[in-house]
């Protein structure tokens, strides 16, 4: 979720205005220290890597859509379904999981945020800031401002099982693992209909093989165009439901590489049981027993206590940034 040059200085309020590729607006977060979307742009990677692989088009016109997202960010994800929904006359119901307003206010006072967006949708942005939540002819977004750790566990008592879509948005998983743990996933598995989509730029191997654990077929999106493929970068994301997708161009079966990976220690899952661990605690989940396997395999270096052989399992980690 890095953003290809280099950080900002400290903002106000701790963020800084960012220009994507294809001219969109976009923050990077000094306290994170990522960008808030690709180096592609904003608009680019939400069409790419979010609504595209929805596939909108498998509905017909005058039907509900359920989507929850989590972490809403500046909005641009919202902005673009809305609009889209609109075009295909569909009746959107959608729910934001977000902790902090701050970057939606700061998108809304921008120009070139405002810019691109039709006055309906600007319309519902500033209504779910100040509100949290907003009602339209054909579509109603609500946004529980707090911890979405908490948050989701309110919903799942009204949505389990109903929802259609799941985009998953948080920072990535070694800045912000909360939201990418076990008990998370597993909760945000459970609002899932059985015809469902998560739907994620995140490639990361832990991430992946907790959804294969809670009982999804994962796939790989394709790495976007003019992306080449090598060195960490894999995947254009991950999108993962009950029963495997029909074959498309937009993703693939994981590679054999992939399978491979999940099953070293990158793939041990990130753990937050109380729900309330901070982002080092979970870390110590992982890097512990991820320490440990290494040095027993012989695979950790001398100075930190291991032998000089190598883990015949391990991959080099793929980069959990954004494609």
């Amino acid at each position: 979720m890095t953003w290809p040059a280099s950080a900002p200085e400290q903002a106000p309020e701790g963020f800084a205005e960012r220009q994507g590729d294809d001219g969109s607006f976009s923050l990077w977060s000094t306290a994170y220290g990522e960008g808030f979307h690709s180096g592609r742009g904003a608009l680019r990677e939400a069409r790419e890597t979010f609504l595209a692989p929805s596939q909108l088009e498998r509905l017909a016109p005058g039907a509900r859509l359920k989507v929850v997202e989590v972490c809403v960010g500046t909005g641009t994800n919202l902005g673009l379904l809305l609009e889209a929904c609109a075009i295909r006359d569909l009746h959107l119901e959608w729910w934001g999981l977000e902790l902090d307003p701050r970057p939606l206010r700061l998108a809304l006072a921008a120009g070139d945020f405002r810019r691109p967006w039709q006055p309906a949708t600007l319309q519902a942005l500033e209504q779910l800031l100040t509100q949290g939540s907003w009602r339209g002819e054909d579509a109603t977004c609500q946004i529980p401002w707090g911890d979405a750790r908490q948050t989701v566990l309110e919903l799942l008592g009204e949505e389990r099982g109903h929802i259609d879509l799941v985009w998953h948005d948080a920072f990535s998983p070694q800045r912000c693992p909360q939201l990418w743990t076990l008990e998370f996933l597993e909760a945000a598995v459970a609002l899932m209909a059985p015809s469902g989509r998560w739907i994620s730029y995140c490639s990361a191997a832990a991430v992946r093989e907790v959804l294969g654990l809670l009982g999804l077929h994962r796939v790989a999106l394709d790495l976007p165009e003019g992306l080449p493929a090598g060195g960490n970068r894999w995947s254009g994301g991950t999108m993962a439901s009950f029963t495997p997708p029909a074959p498309s161009p937009l993703w693939r079966e994981l590679s054999a590489m992939e399978l491979d990976h999940l099953a070293s220690t990158a793939g041990e899952p990130y753990r937050d049981p109380s729900g309330r661990e901070d982002a080092a605690s979970i870390m110590e989940t992982v890097e512990g027993p991820r320490l440990g396997l290494l040095a027993a395999a012989g695979g950790l270096p001398a100075a930190l206590g291991g032998g000089g052989g190598t883990c015949k399992t391990l991959r080099t980690v793929p980069s959990r940034s954004r494609p």
